[in-house]
Protein backbone atom coordinates (compact mmCIF):
# COMPACT_ATOMS: atom_id res chain seq x y z
CA UNK A 1 0.00 0.00 0.00
CA UNK A 2 1.26 3.57 -1.15
CA UNK A 3 1.97 5.82 1.89
CA UNK A 4 0.55 8.66 0.49
CA UNK A 5 -2.52 7.13 0.07
CA UNK A 6 -2.91 6.47 3.83
CA UNK A 7 -1.99 10.13 4.85
CA UNK A 8 -4.79 12.79 6.31
CA UNK A 9 -4.00 15.90 3.66
CA UNK A 10 -2.75 17.93 6.74
CA UNK A 11 -1.06 20.42 4.28
CA UNK A 12 -3.69 20.89 2.11
CA UNK A 13 -6.73 21.33 4.29
CA UNK A 14 -5.33 23.66 6.73
CA UNK A 15 -2.97 25.47 3.99
CA UNK A 16 -4.63 29.17 5.29
CA UNK A 17 -3.42 28.01 8.61
CA UNK A 18 0.24 26.92 7.87
CA UNK A 19 0.96 29.51 4.99
CA UNK A 20 4.35 29.57 3.33
CA UNK A 21 5.87 27.40 6.68
CA UNK A 22 6.92 24.63 4.23
CA UNK A 23 9.17 26.04 2.64
CA UNK A 24 10.53 28.63 4.54
CA UNK A 25 11.47 25.30 7.19
CA UNK A 26 13.59 23.69 3.95
CA UNK A 27 15.59 26.99 2.97
CA UNK A 28 16.48 27.54 6.62
CA UNK A 29 20.07 26.57 7.52
CA UNK A 30 19.25 26.81 11.46
CA UNK A 31 16.28 25.59 12.37
CA UNK A 32 14.97 26.99 15.74
CA UNK A 33 12.94 24.63 17.54
CA UNK A 34 10.86 25.89 19.54
CA UNK A 35 9.91 21.80 21.37
CA UNK A 36 13.85 21.40 22.34
CA UNK A 37 13.53 20.77 25.91
CA UNK A 38 15.53 18.81 28.19
CA UNK A 39 15.44 15.10 28.84
CA UNK A 40 14.32 13.65 31.78
CA UNK A 41 13.34 10.33 32.72
CA UNK A 42 10.51 9.90 34.90
CA UNK A 43 9.87 7.81 38.42
CA UNK A 44 9.94 4.23 37.28
CA UNK A 45 8.22 1.78 39.86
CA UNK A 46 8.41 -1.89 39.68
CA UNK A 47 5.43 -3.67 40.89
CA UNK A 48 6.50 -6.70 41.16
CA UNK A 49 6.51 -5.19 44.57
CA UNK A 50 3.39 -4.99 45.40
CA UNK A 51 2.82 -9.26 45.80
CA UNK A 52 5.85 -9.02 47.88
CA UNK A 53 6.21 -9.19 51.56
CA UNK A 54 4.57 -6.64 54.23
CA UNK A 55 8.07 -4.37 53.80
CA UNK A 56 8.37 -4.55 50.12
CA UNK A 57 4.71 -3.62 49.82
CA UNK A 58 4.40 -0.98 51.48
CA UNK A 59 7.42 0.61 50.12
CA UNK A 60 5.95 -0.03 46.67
CA UNK A 61 2.55 1.69 47.71
CA UNK A 62 4.85 4.84 48.71
CA UNK A 63 6.81 5.08 45.88
CA UNK A 64 3.45 5.24 43.59
CA UNK A 65 1.78 8.03 46.06
CA UNK A 66 5.04 10.38 46.28
CA UNK A 67 5.02 9.92 42.17
CA UNK A 68 1.55 10.36 41.70
CA UNK A 69 2.02 13.39 44.48
CA UNK A 70 5.38 15.01 43.20
CA UNK A 71 5.08 14.09 39.71
CA UNK A 72 1.16 13.71 38.25
CA UNK A 73 3.40 11.45 36.15
CA UNK A 74 5.40 8.35 36.65
CA UNK A 75 6.05 4.38 35.12
CA UNK A 76 5.83 0.82 35.86
CA UNK A 77 7.56 -2.74 35.26
CA UNK A 78 6.27 -6.27 35.79
CA UNK A 79 2.98 -4.26 35.02
CA UNK A 80 1.75 -8.05 34.43
CA UNK A 81 1.29 -6.82 30.40
CA UNK A 82 3.83 -9.27 28.11
CA UNK A 83 5.76 -7.81 25.54
CA UNK A 84 3.92 -10.25 23.70
CA UNK A 85 0.74 -8.35 23.78
CA UNK A 86 2.15 -5.28 22.98
CA UNK A 87 4.05 -6.27 20.32
CA UNK A 88 0.77 -8.01 18.61
CA UNK A 89 -1.11 -5.08 19.18
CA UNK A 90 1.84 -2.24 17.75
CA UNK A 91 1.17 -4.55 14.62
CA UNK A 92 -2.85 -4.48 14.56
CA UNK A 93 -2.59 -0.57 14.92
CA UNK A 94 -0.18 0.00 12.27
CA UNK A 95 -2.08 -1.81 9.91
CA UNK A 96 -4.89 0.12 10.74
CA UNK A 97 -3.15 3.13 10.42
CA UNK A 98 -1.87 2.63 7.14
CA UNK A 99 -5.34 1.78 5.19
CA UNK A 100 -6.31 4.59 2.58
CA UNK A 101 -7.39 7.90 4.32
CA UNK A 102 -10.58 7.87 2.92
CA UNK A 103 -11.41 4.52 4.55
CA UNK A 104 -10.68 5.87 7.62
CA UNK A 105 -12.18 9.10 7.25
CA UNK A 106 -15.31 7.03 6.01
CA UNK A 107 -17.10 5.82 9.55
CA UNK A 108 -19.30 3.52 8.25
CA UNK A 109 -16.58 1.79 6.35
CA UNK A 110 -15.21 -0.06 9.44
CA UNK A 111 -18.40 0.17 11.18
CA UNK A 112 -17.38 2.77 14.03
CA UNK A 113 -18.79 4.49 16.17
CA UNK A 114 -19.64 8.26 15.26
CA UNK A 115 -16.52 10.28 15.25
CA UNK A 116 -14.37 7.10 16.16
CA UNK A 117 -11.77 8.28 13.92
CA UNK A 118 -9.96 12.05 14.32
CA UNK A 119 -7.35 13.93 12.73
CA UNK A 120 -5.71 17.53 12.77
CA UNK A 121 -7.72 19.99 14.34
CA UNK A 122 -10.54 21.52 12.47
CA UNK A 123 -11.78 24.11 15.05
CA UNK A 124 -7.67 25.05 15.61
CA UNK A 125 -7.50 29.39 14.73
CA UNK A 126 -3.87 29.04 15.15
CA UNK A 127 -0.83 26.94 15.41
CA UNK A 128 -1.29 26.90 19.30
CA UNK A 129 -4.44 25.17 18.94
CA UNK A 130 -3.36 22.79 16.01
CA UNK A 131 -2.42 19.09 16.45
CA UNK A 132 -0.22 17.23 13.97
CA UNK A 133 -2.17 13.37 14.85
CA UNK A 134 -4.73 11.38 13.57
CA UNK A 135 -6.20 8.93 16.47
CA UNK A 136 -8.97 6.64 16.21
CA UNK A 137 -11.15 6.43 20.08
CA UNK A 138 -12.45 3.13 20.71
CA UNK A 139 -15.05 2.73 23.69
CA UNK A 140 -14.25 -0.47 24.69
CA UNK A 141 -18.24 -2.27 24.51
CA UNK A 142 -17.45 -1.46 20.20
CA UNK A 143 -14.28 -3.25 19.79
CA UNK A 144 -15.36 -5.85 17.74
CA UNK A 145 -17.04 -3.29 15.04
CA UNK A 146 -13.85 -3.46 13.26
CA UNK A 147 -14.93 -6.30 10.79
CA UNK A 148 -12.83 -6.17 8.14
CA UNK A 149 -9.64 -6.84 11.09
CA UNK A 150 -10.63 -10.10 12.67
CA UNK A 151 -7.14 -10.60 14.03
CA UNK A 152 -7.14 -6.82 15.52
CA UNK A 153 -9.55 -6.94 18.17
CA UNK A 154 -8.20 -10.08 19.85
CA UNK A 155 -4.92 -8.17 21.28
CA UNK A 156 -6.55 -4.89 21.96
CA UNK A 157 -9.20 -6.78 23.98
CA UNK A 158 -6.61 -8.91 25.56
CA UNK A 159 -4.68 -5.07 26.11
CA UNK A 160 -7.95 -3.57 27.41
CA UNK A 161 -8.28 -6.38 30.03
CA UNK A 162 -5.53 -6.25 31.88
CA UNK A 163 -4.70 -2.80 31.93
CA UNK A 164 -8.09 -2.32 33.11
CA UNK A 165 -7.14 -4.53 36.14
CA UNK A 166 -3.94 -2.51 36.40
CA UNK A 167 -5.65 0.82 36.51
CA UNK A 168 -8.37 -0.19 39.24
CA UNK A 169 -4.97 -1.90 41.23
CA UNK A 170 -3.17 1.66 41.09
CA UNK A 171 -6.80 3.44 41.91
CA UNK A 172 -7.47 1.73 45.11
CA UNK A 173 -3.71 1.97 46.17
CA UNK A 174 -3.70 5.86 45.97
CA UNK A 175 -6.43 5.70 47.13
CA UNK A 176 -5.11 3.61 50.58
CA UNK A 177 -2.51 5.73 51.12
CA UNK A 178 -4.88 8.98 51.79
CA UNK A 179 -6.22 6.80 54.51
CA UNK A 180 -9.49 6.19 52.55
CA UNK A 181 -11.72 4.30 54.84
CA UNK A 182 -12.94 2.59 51.91
CA UNK A 183 -11.11 1.90 48.60
CA UNK A 184 -14.46 0.39 46.46
CA UNK A 185 -15.28 3.90 44.72
CA UNK A 186 -13.05 2.92 41.62
CA UNK A 187 -14.63 -0.64 41.67
CA UNK A 188 -18.06 0.76 42.28
CA UNK A 189 -18.13 3.32 39.84
CA UNK A 190 -15.19 2.70 36.74
CA UNK A 191 -16.69 -0.25 34.79
CA UNK A 192 -14.86 -1.74 31.50
CA UNK A 193 -18.20 -0.52 29.50
CA UNK A 194 -16.72 3.44 30.99
CA UNK A 195 -13.26 3.13 29.76
CA UNK A 196 -11.91 3.72 26.10
CA UNK A 197 -8.89 3.38 24.49
CA UNK A 198 -7.34 5.89 22.02
CA UNK A 199 -4.68 4.85 19.25
CA UNK A 200 -2.88 7.60 18.31
CA UNK A 201 -0.20 8.11 15.08
CA UNK A 202 2.15 11.71 14.80
CA UNK A 203 2.84 11.31 11.30
CA UNK A 204 6.52 13.03 10.21
CA UNK A 205 6.15 16.48 9.93
CA UNK A 206 7.85 18.81 7.60
CA UNK A 207 7.49 21.94 9.95
CA UNK A 208 8.04 19.82 13.24
CA UNK A 209 9.67 22.72 15.07
CA UNK A 210 6.30 24.74 15.00
CA UNK A 211 3.32 22.56 15.12
CA UNK A 212 2.59 20.06 17.95
CA UNK A 213 1.67 16.63 17.80
CA UNK A 214 -0.98 16.96 20.83
CA UNK A 215 -1.46 20.32 22.49
CA UNK A 216 -0.91 21.26 25.36
CA UNK A 217 -3.98 19.49 27.93
CA UNK A 218 -4.78 17.56 31.27
CA UNK A 219 -6.63 14.24 30.89
CA UNK A 220 -10.06 14.66 31.72
CA UNK A 221 -10.44 10.89 33.53
CA UNK A 222 -8.75 9.25 37.15
CA UNK A 223 -5.74 7.63 35.28
CA UNK A 224 -4.16 7.46 32.08
CA UNK A 225 -2.34 4.51 31.21
CA UNK A 226 0.07 5.00 27.95
CA UNK A 227 2.10 2.82 25.94
CA UNK A 228 4.43 4.57 23.31
CA UNK A 229 6.80 3.29 21.13
CA UNK A 230 10.82 4.05 21.64
CA UNK A 231 10.48 7.62 19.34
CA UNK A 232 10.13 9.84 22.18
CA UNK A 233 7.90 12.72 21.70
CA UNK A 234 6.03 13.08 25.39
CA UNK A 235 6.84 16.64 27.20
CA UNK A 236 5.12 17.80 30.53
CA UNK A 237 5.25 20.71 32.89
CA UNK A 238 7.60 20.08 35.90
CA UNK A 239 8.09 22.94 38.26
CA UNK A 240 7.15 25.79 35.53
CA UNK A 241 9.17 24.19 32.55
CA UNK A 242 8.75 21.87 29.67
CA UNK A 243 10.62 18.81 29.55
CA UNK A 244 11.25 15.61 27.42
CA UNK A 245 10.18 12.35 28.95
CA UNK A 246 12.75 9.99 27.90
CA UNK A 247 10.82 6.16 26.54
CA UNK A 248 12.32 3.21 28.92
CA UNK A 249 11.24 -0.07 26.84
CA UNK A 250 8.67 -2.58 28.02
CA UNK A 251 7.26 0.30 30.44
CA UNK A 252 3.68 1.37 30.82
CA UNK A 253 3.32 5.64 31.59
CA UNK A 254 0.71 6.09 34.20
CA UNK A 255 -0.54 9.80 34.80
CA UNK A 256 -3.02 11.57 37.38
CA UNK A 257 -6.09 13.23 35.77
CA UNK A 258 -8.70 15.67 36.56
CA UNK A 259 -10.98 13.88 38.24
CA UNK A 260 -8.57 12.33 40.46
CA UNK A 261 -7.04 15.57 41.73
CA UNK A 262 -10.74 16.65 42.33
CA UNK A 263 -11.53 13.09 44.32
CA UNK A 264 -8.16 13.72 46.38
CA UNK A 265 -8.94 17.81 46.67
CA UNK A 266 -5.38 17.99 45.29
CA UNK A 267 -2.99 15.25 46.72
CA UNK A 268 -2.05 14.07 43.10
CA UNK A 269 -1.58 15.85 40.42
CA UNK A 270 -2.91 16.28 37.29
CA UNK A 271 -0.35 17.69 34.94
CA UNK A 272 -0.64 19.29 32.04
CA UNK A 273 1.51 17.66 28.78
CA UNK A 274 1.94 17.68 25.23
CA UNK A 275 3.37 15.76 22.45
CA UNK A 276 5.35 17.06 19.65
CA UNK A 277 6.33 15.60 16.38
CA UNK A 278 9.49 14.25 14.47
CA UNK A 279 10.67 15.73 10.87
CA UNK A 280 11.69 12.10 9.78
CA UNK A 281 10.09 9.57 11.51
CA UNK A 282 6.40 8.94 12.82
CA UNK A 283 5.49 8.01 16.27
CA UNK A 284 3.07 5.21 18.03
CA UNK A 285 1.08 5.24 20.87
CA UNK A 286 -1.76 3.87 22.67
CA UNK A 287 -3.61 5.34 25.54
CA UNK A 288 -6.46 4.21 28.14
CA UNK A 289 -8.53 6.66 29.79
CA UNK A 290 -10.09 5.17 33.16
CA UNK A 291 -13.36 6.49 33.66
CA UNK A 292 -16.24 6.40 35.61
CA UNK A 293 -19.70 6.53 34.13
CA UNK A 294 -21.25 9.82 33.11
CA UNK A 295 -23.64 9.72 35.90
CA UNK A 296 -21.18 9.55 38.92
CA UNK A 297 -20.45 12.23 40.78
CA UNK A 298 -17.13 13.23 41.46
CA UNK A 299 -16.56 15.60 45.04
CA UNK A 300 -13.78 15.33 47.32
CA UNK A 301 -12.84 12.11 49.32
CA UNK A 302 -12.37 13.48 52.62
CA UNK A 303 -14.85 15.37 54.91
CA UNK A 304 -12.64 18.48 55.17
CA UNK A 305 -13.49 21.03 52.76
CA UNK A 306 -12.94 20.86 49.46
CA UNK A 307 -11.20 23.07 47.27
CA UNK A 308 -13.32 21.72 44.20
CA UNK A 309 -17.24 21.87 43.59
CA UNK A 310 -19.23 18.69 42.95
CA UNK A 311 -20.04 17.61 39.69
CA UNK A 312 -20.63 14.43 37.19
CA UNK A 313 -18.66 12.91 35.05
CA UNK A 314 -21.15 14.13 32.66
CA UNK A 315 -21.08 17.89 33.16
CA UNK A 316 -17.55 17.96 32.79
CA UNK A 317 -16.62 16.35 29.76
CA UNK A 318 -19.51 19.42 28.40
CA UNK A 319 -17.48 21.87 30.40
CA UNK A 320 -14.81 20.98 28.63
CA UNK A 321 -16.69 21.19 25.24
CA UNK A 322 -17.86 24.15 25.43
CA UNK A 323 -15.08 25.60 26.58
CA UNK A 324 -12.58 24.22 23.65
CA UNK A 325 -15.63 25.30 21.20
CA UNK A 326 -15.61 28.87 22.55
CA UNK A 327 -11.92 30.02 23.62
CA UNK A 328 -10.25 27.34 21.62
CA UNK A 329 -8.43 25.30 24.30
CA UNK A 330 -9.51 23.33 27.35
CA UNK A 331 -10.28 25.47 30.70
CA UNK A 332 -10.67 22.22 32.75
CA UNK A 333 -10.59 22.17 36.74
CA UNK A 334 -9.86 25.89 37.48
CA UNK A 335 -14.01 25.63 35.95
CA UNK A 336 -14.70 23.85 39.76
CA UNK A 337 -12.90 25.72 42.22
CA UNK A 338 -14.89 26.89 45.06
Amino acid sequence: MELEDSEPPFLKTYKALFGDMVEEERTKRVHENMFSVDEYELPLVDLSGLSLGNFDREDCKKAIADAASRWGFFQVVNHGISTDILARMKLEQVKLFKQPFYKKANENVFNLAKNCYSWGSPTATSLMQFSWSEAFHFPLTNMKGLREFTSFSSPIEEYARLVFDLAQNISETLAEHLGCKSTTFFVENCKPSSCYLRMNRYPQCPISSKVFGFVPHTDSDFLTILYQDHIGGLQLMRDGEWISVKPTPDALIINIGDLFQAWCNGVYKSIEHRVVTNPEVERFSVAYFFCPSYDTLIKSYSEKHSIYKEFTFEEYRQQVQEDVKHTGSKIGLRRFLR
